[in-house]
């Protein structure tokens, strides 16, 4: 495990839904259920959502499918608290598993997963942690699991490439003073997920490709 502390995402649990709101309205909550009535997604039974703060896309993934389950992890009680809540409000509680753990040394509790979920979850972690996280999941997985990602991204030239590292650089640093998170760039996931098996089978950009929705199959 990395000797990085963790960030501490507690004090954010109560305001990060109205904070997201304030700084880019609705644009993150489409790019997290972009995919989510995508019909790849019917036949899934487990899914393992890492990192997914206050609930808001576990809580509408679980009423989507009714017959999904759902093994949520985050490292911080207050937001897994938060998102157990607004879980409560829309569906039966038992069909949800909670964990509180740090995915870095975090083990999956049972195999065969065939829907994972990280949405700007990535962005909390350097390429290292990224991969070697990817690598532990992995063995959990169906062979045919599918994997959406959202998270910021670089666009590779040009004004708009400029803006989104101004941007990415500014979230790092309020993240920083916030949170602790002591990250400063986006990891290279997409070589994890290679090297997992994985391909990217659709994805969407917004903001001029400063965010991007993705939906990865083995």
């Amino acid at each position: 495990m990395s000797s990085r502390p963790a960030a501490n995402f507690d004090p954010l649990a109560r305001c990060y839904a109205p904070l997201e709101r304030l700084s880019f309205g609705s644009a993150l909550s489409r790019r997290r259920t972009r995919f989510l009535g995508d019909p790849r997604l019917a036949g899934t039974t487990h899914a393992l959502v890492l990192g997914d703060g206050d609930g808001r896309f576990t809580a509408a993934l679980l009423e989507r499918y009714p017959s999904l389950r759902v093994t949520a992890l985050d490292s911080s009680a207050a937001m897994l608290a938060a998102l157990e809540r607004r879980v409560a409000l829309r569906t039966p509680r038992a069909r949800l598993e909670l964990h509180c753990a740090d995915i870095r040394t975090w083990l999956p509790p049972r195999a065969g997963y065939d829907l994972v979920a990280t949405h700007f979850f990535f962005d909390c972690f350097t390429s290292d942690e990224v991969q070697a996280m990817v690598e532990r999941i992995g063995p959990a997985l169906a062979p045919n699991a599918l994997w959406l990602v959202s998270d910021f991204a670089i666009p590779p030239r040009g004004v708009a490439s400029l803006l989104a590292r101004l941007l990415v650089s500014a979230l790092y640093l309020a993240f920083r003073i916030l949170t602790g998170l002591t990250v400063s760039s986006l990891p290279r996931y997409t070589s994890a997920l290679n090297a997992a098996g994985f391909s990217c089978q659709d994805e969407e950009a917004a903001l001029g490709g400063a965010l991007r929705a993705e939906l990865w199959a083995r």
